[in-house]
């Protein structure tokens, strides 16, 4: 999935529901997010949804 996939399907869900992501067998909020450059030739850029580490 890609960023501009993933920003269009978020748009269509409602504005005030949290997204979550499967964590070592249970689901966590999101807490952040990371952006890693292209690492070379034909790698693309990443970005990384981080887990809520205090729950």
């Amino acid at each position: 999935m890609t960023v501009a996939q993933l920003v269009e399907a978020l748009g269509r869900m409602p504005p005030d529901a949290v997204v979550l992501m499967e964590a070592d067998g249970g689901l966590s909020l999101v807490s952040a997010l990371d952006f890693v450059a292209a690492q070379g030739v034909g790698a693309p850029a990443e970005v990384i949804l981080l887990p809520n580490m205090d729950e």
